[in-house]
């Protein structure tokens, strides 16, 4: 059987750029913050966002958490 255990965590805000002239879609712009503590939670990830982002000149799209884990067998 396998065993999994964090070993990182990745904030990632995705926010709206513009309209690419050619296809008229819109185009996004990633901002990562790293070494995200493995024990924070949701609501404190969005605590977090809510005040970067008025820091911010552009439009927040979506909020992602990206983890990593090391998969062991046992």
């Amino acid at each position: 059987m396998a065993a999994t255990e964090r070993i990182d965590s990745r904030l990632q805000l995705v926010f709206e750029d513009g309209i690419d002239p050619v296809s008229g879609e819109t185009t996004y712009k990633t901002r990562s913050f790293n070494n995200v503590k493995l024990d924070a939670t949701a609501d404190q990830l969005l605590a977090i966002t809510e005040a970067l982002v008025p820091l911010q000149q552009l439009t927040l799209f979506s909020i992602k958490r990206n983890d990593t884990e090391l998969i062991t067998a046992e």
